[in-house]
């Protein structure tokens, strides 16, 4: 299901009604980010959270720190619950032999450039990659999980919709309040257009740096000019998938909105190729959602990744080298 409309609006009479709900929420959040921290892998551990729920970037953002962490030398591995896939591990996502039905759409995207653990366990997923000789590991999610010592902290959001009502579940779209989470962050990485940050920069006062950066397309040496596209995501925001595919000029004939992970059934498959041939459009869908098609579809259907693209970098890397040395 997408997000409900009041979660983003000031003021909302459903949001008030629910507010008794976040609170109790909200406190079971803090009750458990209280509890002591658990193992210390004695590398560094890098978390790459949020305080909303939903589509903030997390998997680009992990991306770029690997490619990041790569370039220094670092051998990194990254760690996740396998959101939505069976298997419970800990185990290391191999992308041939995996589907996204064993571990999760997003491990096995992630896969393609670092090691990638999957487990329900944090502690004992962590084991498993330092056996395995990770030098530093990277957290997806887990920012309110003290399961493991963490030495950097980054807060992913999306800048044009910042903290939402700034409300918990389910009055608003956050897992804890605002001031809560950044109170253990130490930095937010806003992900959006400069306006977009700038305004974000503008009504958030953060107590730690805001950095930035934009999702770009990443060239390939494919013109989507004058494409004719059926396009369909199943991402935290589709919007801002079928956004950029316009942006970068093609003709958008179809743009269907899936619900955050769906699976790609065949009989769903089946319906979109039918309705890609008679409009005479290309399919068309995320990296993520790629990685979910069934195997008849793969070379029916094209991909557009897209890459952070940071505003300042070197910011990112002075946090960074500041983790390595201590924990190194």
């Amino acid at each position: 299901m997408q997000p409900p409309g009041f979660w983003f609006r000031e003021r909302s009479v459903l949001a008030s009604l629910l507010a008794p709900l976040g609170s109790v929420y909200a406190a079971a959040t803090a009750r458990r980010v209280a509890r002591p921290v658990g193992f210390d892998p004695d590398v560094p551990v890098i978390c790459v959270g949020n305080i909303n729920i939903g589509g903030t970037g997390k998997t680009p953002t992990v991306i770029a720190l690997l490619q990041i962490l790569q370039a220094m030398g670092v051998t990194v591995h990254v760690l996740s619950r396998g959101y939505g896939g069976r298997l419970q591990g800990p185990l290391q996502v191999v992308e041939r032999q995996h589907s996204a039905a064993d571990v999760g759409d997003e491990p096995l995207l992630m896969s393609a450039f670092a090691p990638v653990w999957v487990g329900r366990d944090r502690v004992a997923t962590a084991r498993a990659a330092l056996a395995a000789g990770a030098q530093a590991l990277i957290l997806d999610d887990g920012f309110q999980d003290p399961a493991l010592r963490k030495d950097l902290s980054l807060v992913v959001v999306d800048a044009a919709l910042g903290f939402g009502n700034g409300r918990v579940l389910p009055a608003g779209p956050l897992r804890e309040p605002v001031a809560a989470g950044l109170s253990r962050a130490d930095g937010v990485l806003a992900i959006g257009t400069s306006d977009q940050v700038a305004a974000f920069r503008a009504s958030n006062r953060a107590p730690v740096p805001v950095l930035a950066a934009q999702l770009k397309p990443l060239q390939m040496g494919l013109s989507w000019q004058g494409q004719r596209v059926l396009a369909f995501a199943g991402i935290g925001r589709p919007e801002k998938f079928f956004a950029t595919l316009r942006a970068e000029g093609a003709e958008l004939l179809r743009a269907e909105a899936l619900s955050d992970h769906q699976p790609l059934s065949d009989a769903l498959m089946a319906r979109l190729e039918l309705e890609a041939k008679a409009l005479g459009a290309q399919m068309v869908t995320t990296e993520k959602d790629a990685v979910r098609l069934p195997r008849s579809f793969r070379q029916k259907v094209m991909t557009l990744p897209v890459r952070l693209d940071w505003e300042d970098e070197g910011t990112l890397r002075g946090m960074l080298e500041r983790v390595l040395p201590e924990r190194g």
